[in-house]
């Protein structure tokens, strides 16, 4: 038998043994934490092979669950907003906004507010994107709870678009279908977002503490900052919204990356291209999900003339598929699209599978405990709101 002896190596032998054995554990753990934090996409990755497999389609079925306007347009605004990021300005703006204000439950109604308003205005992704890195900033320069405030946010876009026809990709929808004029769909919404709303402003001012701000200066000042990025990111966002608005995501896209490759390619390199690909992961198992014949079945049993089966199952579908494909699932089978509305944007709170934005928004944050947090705000949020909702579409419709 061939014996080895620890002293036969030289010290110089030892020394790099002992930095490749050090260097591979940070590696493997780094993986571990990685995939630990792609979950998602591991989860909705499997279940999309895994249905092809099982259940092969045409590749037409494949094209129209991708959703490639949504993925393509979701590109353009990552370029866009990546590019604000890289100028430096969202920070130097949240810097001075701190600074404005006295305490942390004021800033915090502040930002929740703006990101509903915002939300009714430029779709409720949209809002995220602006806020939530402005948010981010914030908390790297002051005693703001960064996680309680994206949970909040995500909350505010879900209530804030539930007003407007153009706040998600719900209401554009079911606005389409009802052939209803944007008043007369906002009217319709309007005590849903109310009561909403009205719940979101009191659990901030109950969630958030009445501190004094506290400002790193430090942090503030070694911020540099870009116009021109700022100016020109701030006009291709808003170039990227229009061209989503008129059916043309995916031409915004390309100019997106073709504009950005030329004048600030690592705004291109920097985005999140793996939460890119989770949607994309999303979409085609959930949409897959959906035409199953089994699904299929089990609500043709259903009897969605009942105003309180169109309201669970619109708040029961956006909790396993999210509010959008459950949307498009009990479209051909609700009878009133603004009843449809009322439930599925209900259904946008509770779990985080209930709105993309939900998912948008704790990505975007990127803290640890931001999902397991989310729950226990938004669950009991959801089990308060949806009967007072109901209720009220009750009372004023029975």
């Amino acid at each position: 038998m061939l014996g080895v002896c620890w002293s036969d190596f030289p010290a110089i032998g030892l020394r790099r043994l002992e930095v490749q054995v050090s260097s591979v554990e940070p590696v493997a753990t780094d993986w571990r934490a990685r995939l630990k934090a792609e979950w998602m996409l591991l989860l909705f990755g499997t279940l999309a092979i895994t249905l092809a497999m099982l259940d092969p389609q045409p590749l037409a079925s494949y094209r129209r669950w991708l959703q490639l306007p949504t993925v393509a347009g979701l590109l353009g605004l990552l370029i866009a907003i990546q590019g604000i990021r890289d100028s430096g300005l969202v920070q130097h703006a949240a810097a001075a906004l701190a600074a404005r204000m006295h305490s942390v439950r004021t800033l915090g109604l502040l930002l929740v507010a703006a990101t509903a308003l915002l939300s009714m205005l430029l779709t409720n992704d949209v809002s995220l994107f602006l806020i939530v890195p402005m948010t981010v900033a914030l908390g790297g320069v002051s005693n703001l709870p960064l996680v309680r405030m994206v949970v909040l946010e995500a909350l505010a876009v879900n209530a804030g678009s539930t007003l407007s026809p153009i706040g998600n990709p719900q209401n554009l929808l079911l606005w389409q279908v009802a052939h209803v004029s944007f008043l007369r769909f906002a009217a319709a919404m309007l005590p849903t977002a109310t009561i909403m709303l009205l719940l979101l402003l009191a659990l901030t001012w109950w969630w958030l503490p009445r501190t004094h701000i506290d400002l790193d200066r430090t942090s503030m000042q070694h911020h540099e900052r870009s116009v021109p990025l700022a100016a020109f990111s701030a006009s291709a966002l808003l170039a990227m919204v229009l061209l989503m608005e008129f059916g043309h995501a995916q031409a915004g896209a390309g100019l997106m990356i073709l504009a950005f490759g030329l004048l600030s390619w690592r705004s291109v390199v920097g985005i999140d291209w793996l939460l890119l690909i989770t949607f994309a992961a999303i979409f085609l198992s959930l949409g897959h999900v959906a035409d199953l014949p089994l699904v299929r079945e089990a609500l043709a049993r259903l009897d969605f003339s009942r105003p309180a089966t169109v309201y669970a199952s619109g708040i029961v579908g956006a909790q396993l598929i999210s509010n959008v494909p459950a949307t498009v699932l009990l479209l051909d089978r609700a009878p009133d699209p603004l009843a449809l509305a009322i439930a599925v944007n209900a259904g946008g709170f509770g779990l985080a599978s209930g709105s993309l934005a939900n998912l948008i928004a704790l990505r975007l944050a990127g803290q640890a405990g931001g999902l397991r947090r989310f729950h226990r705000v938004s669950i009991p949020f959801l089990l308060i709101c949806a009967p007072l909702v109901y209720g009220y579409w009750l009372w004023t419709h029975g």
